[in-house]
């Protein structure tokens, strides 16, 4: 259902520290017209941590109503089951295609934790939902078997995978049932992981080199790999350096570049040092960017 690419789009701000809504539907006109699939809101690259309930729920609000083409995938996660939910059906009530929903956080749940908070979220809503393993953010790493284990339940189509771990991403592959999805969620991984199987990337280039990740994903997907590590390779240095210093914090420079927001993270994130601009501004005139 989200087989391809997908961007985490930052939310983009204003100087007093509103949403950019002009700049957020600008931003989703890039996407779609770049070849981007799907469109995916208030995740972490959307720094759904730092904003309110009313917030959140306005970022998807403003990106269902402008999208016309790519299906939408709400990031709607939380460490507390009971928000989790709630979050969820009020993304489900805006019309969205499906819900991302990032492992519990802080709290270092055990797996059966894991497996019950995602039945629970599971069974309050009718639309896909898709849990995201990301362990350097959450602190626990869900399981090749828990994710196995979540994929018997019926709206659970698939799974955003960040763990990084090679062995555990081919365990799930190799025993998920066939229409299970597994998603890349580190963009420097989307080739070796689609080679293998994966259905696609939600990814953070995506925000600036949409079209390039777009027909990186495609040819990976129609096994022309020859052609798409080429592309690979020119965004390598990109990949890496989004991840200079935390997420959001590189992307949303590079998009203030582009011209979508003010590129201020809010706080305790903060703008990204003079230093890691440099390194970052040779990545956009290496790839033409601007």
């Amino acid at each position: 259902m989200f087989k391809g690419t997908a961007t985490a789009i930052i939310t983009p701000f204003k100087d007093d520290g509103s949403i950019d809504e002009a700049s957020l539907r600008r931003l989703v006109d890039f996407q779609e017209e770049n070849g981007v699939t799907t469109i995916v809101p208030v995740g972490s690259t959307g720094e759904s941590a730092t904003l309110s309930h009313e917030e959140h729920i306005r970022v998807i609000e403003i990106v269902v109503d402008q999208a016309k083409k790519a299906k939408i995938l709400a990031g709607a996660g939380s460490n507390c089951t009971a928000e989790a939910i709630k979050l969820s059906k009020a993304s489900a009530d805006l019309g969205v295609d499906g819900i991302l929903s990032i492992s519990p956080y802080y709290i270092k749940p055990t797996q059966e934790g894991i497996y019950q908070h995602y039945k629970a979220i599971s069974e309050a809503i009718d639309v896909p939902l898709i849990p995201y393993n990301v362990p350097g953010r959450t602190g626990s790493n869900m399981t090749a078997e828990t994710t196995l284990r979540l994929a018997k339940l019926p709206n659970i189509i698939g799974i955003k995978e960040a763990s990084g771990n090679m062995s555990q991403v081919q365990k799930i592959l190799a025993d998920k049932p066939k229409n299970f999805e597994v998603l890349c969620g580190d963009d420097g991984l989307a080739f070796p992981m689609i080679a293998l199987g994966a259905s696609g990337v939600i990814s953070v280039a995506g925000n600036c080199c949409p079209r390039s990740m777009s027909q990186m994903v495609n040819l990976c997907l129609k096994e022309k790999f020859i052609d798409a590590s080429a592309l690979h390779y020119k965004m390598m240095p990109l990949f890496t350096h989004l991840f200079i210093e935390s997420n959001p914090i590189p992307i949303k420079y590079v998009m203030k570049r582009l011209g979508y927001g003010n590129g201020k993270p809010r706080l305790p994130l903060t703008p990204l040092s003079a230093e890691n601009r440099m390194i970052l501004d040779r990545d956009i005139s290496d790839l033409g960017l601007i």
